[in-house]
C-alpha cells in the first residue's frame, strides 16, 4: 500500500499528540487540559483520513480558502502571544525589593505540586539574597487540595528555613487575578517594589495583571519548569493570556 505524504505526517502527529496527552493526564496536574491534546491527536487522524480518501479536493474552493485563512490567523496569532510569553523567561527582578508575592498552584497532602515548588525554590532563594523582603504567599483552597496554597506554601518556605515573620498569607484568592488583588491589600505602600514570583511561562500574564492592578513597580521573578511539561504549560498560558485580554485583566 502506498502511503502519501501527508498521511505519514498527520499520522506521526497523531501518535505524538495522544502520547503527549497520556503523559500530562499521568501527572495529575489536577485539570483537563490534557483533553487538549487528546483533542488535536483525533483531528490529525481526521485529517490523515481525509488525505488518505483525497477529501480535501472534495471541498468547495471557497471553502477551503477560508479554512486555510482562519487557520493562519490563528498560526499567527498562537506564534505572537507565545512570543510575549517568552519575554518573561529572563525575569530575574530587581535586587531589594520591598515585597515578593508567590503566585499559588496545586498542594496535595504531602506538600506542594511540582510546579509549585519551583517557585517557592525561587522565592527561597531571592529570600535569602535580600533579607529585608516580605514573602506574600498566596492562593485559596482548590476542592481538590486538602488546605490553602497559601498555607502549604508558608509551610514549606518555614521548613527551609524562612523566618514566619517574612510570610504573610493571602489565602482566599483561586485565581490569578484574585492572588493579585487580595495581595495587593497586604501591601501598605502604593509605591512599594514587588517582585511577582511564578514559573517563566506564567511571567508575562502575572506582572501584566499586576501592573493593570495598580501595582506599577511590579517585577517578574522567573521560576524554572520541567522541560517535558512545558510544551503542555505554553499552551495552556496562550489561552490563558487570550482570556484574560479579553476580559481587560492585563
Amino acid at each position: 500500500m502506498k502511503f502519501h505524504i501527508w498521511e505519514i505526517i498527520w499520522t506521526i502527529m497523531a501518535i505524538l499528540f495522544l502520547s503527549y496527552g497520556i503523559v500530562i493526564k499521568g501527572i495529575n496536574s489536577g485539570t483537563f487540559f490534557y483533553m487538549i491534546w487528546i483533542l488535536l491527536g483525533v483531528i490529525c487522524i481526521i485529517m490523515g483520513l481525509c488525505a488518505h480518501f483525497h477529501l480535501w479536493k472534495a471541498i468547495p474552493m471557497a471553502l477551503r480558502v477560508l479554512i486555510l485563512s482562519v487557520s493562519g490567523i490563528g498560526v499567527c496569532l498562537f506564534l505572537f502571544v507565545e512570543a510575549l510569553i517568552w519575554t518573561g523567561f529572563s525575569a530575574k527582578g530587581d535586587e531589594n525589593l520591598d515585597y515578593i508575592i508567590v503566585l499559588g498552584a496545586q498542594v496535595r497532602k504531602d506538600g506542594p505540586s511540582y510546579v509549585l515548588k519551583r517557585r517557592l525554590d525561587a522565592a527561597e532563594q531571592y529570600l535569602r539574597e535580600n533579607p529585608d523582603t516580605i514573602c506574600i504567599v498566596s492562593g485559596g483552597q482548590g476542592a481538590n487540595e486538602p488546605f490553602s496554597e497559601a498555607k502549604g506554601m508558608a509551610d514549606y518556605l518555614i521548613s527551609r528555613g524562612i523566618d514566619a515573620d517574612r510570610i504573610l498569607l493571602e489565602d482566599k484568592s483561586l485565581n490569578t487575578i484574585q492572588n493579585i488583588l487580595y495581595s495587593k491589600e497586604l501591601i501598605a505602600d502604593s509605591d512599594a517594589q514587588i517582585g511577582i514570583v511564578t514559573n517563566a511561562f506564567h511571567v508575562f500574564r502575572g506582572v501584566s495583571i499586576a501592573k493593570k492592578q495598580g501595582l506599577e513597580n511590579a517585577h517578574g521573578i522567573a521560576a524554572s519548569s520541567h522541560p517535558l511539561y512545558l510544551p503542555n504549560n505554553l499552551f495552556r498560558e496562550f489561552f490563558g493570556v487570550v482570556k484574560d485580554f479579553l476580559l481587560g485583566n492585563m
